[in-house]
């Protein structure tokens, strides 16, 4: 008899064996959590509250310069990279090397070059912006051709050149060109 009376009383024991691991594994979430470092989304170079806002504006100022306009680009070797553990279907991606230039051409329906665009180009990185460099207000070099000529990627790793061209406050489009940087 004493023997049934002593095999019941283990259950308090593992209760508060769960309650601490659960406490515990709380913690852990919480301290991991606070030093992993945040990234905001910049699509559209804007915060992604503004591009969610103005989301339906972005997408007709695109569509005005898909019908008026063409945007081509230069200067960057296609490579044969493709990221490991990305599930959807793989970019095209570029080579970057040092000193990599860039020519965005701009010309409208007529083939006629555009040499008054608003041409920004952002360098970033997908996991950090600790490297991010703004190309602002690219001078036009003649016949639609912007040219950035000094893209030096500062380590190995993917990279992102977005790209936003701006004829009027109406008509914008945005590409990303996505590029890797090999090791030397």
């Amino acid at each position: 008899m004493s023997q049934n009376k002593k095999s019941g009383k283990f259950w308090p024991y593992f209760i508060l064996g769960f309650l601490a691991i659960g406490i515990t594994l709380g913690y852990w979430t919480i301290k991991n959590t606070i030093s992993m470092p945040v990234k905001e989304a910049e699509t559209f170079m804007t915060k992604y509250q503004n591009a969610e806002k103005n989301y339906n504006e972005y997408q007709e100022k695109e569509k005005n310069f898909d019908n008026n306009f063409t945007l081509s680009f230069s200067g960057l070797k296609k490579s044969n990279f493709k990221p490991k553990h990305i599930k959807r279907k793989p970019h095209q991606y570029y080579t970057l090397e040092q000193n990599s230039s860039l020519t965005i051409s701009v010309k409208n329906k007529n083939n006629v070059a555009v040499n008054d665009a608003n041409v920004t180009v952002l360098f970033t990185s997908p996991v950090t912006n600790a490297y991010d460099r703004y190309f602002k207000n690219i001078k036009c070099q003649g016949d639609g051709k912007y040219i950035i000529s000094s893209i030096t990627p500062p380590k190995p790793g993917r990279y992102i050149l977005r790209v936003r061209v701006q004829i009027d406050k109406n008509t914008e489009k945005f590409i990303d060109i996505y590029c890797w940087a090999p090791k030397k």
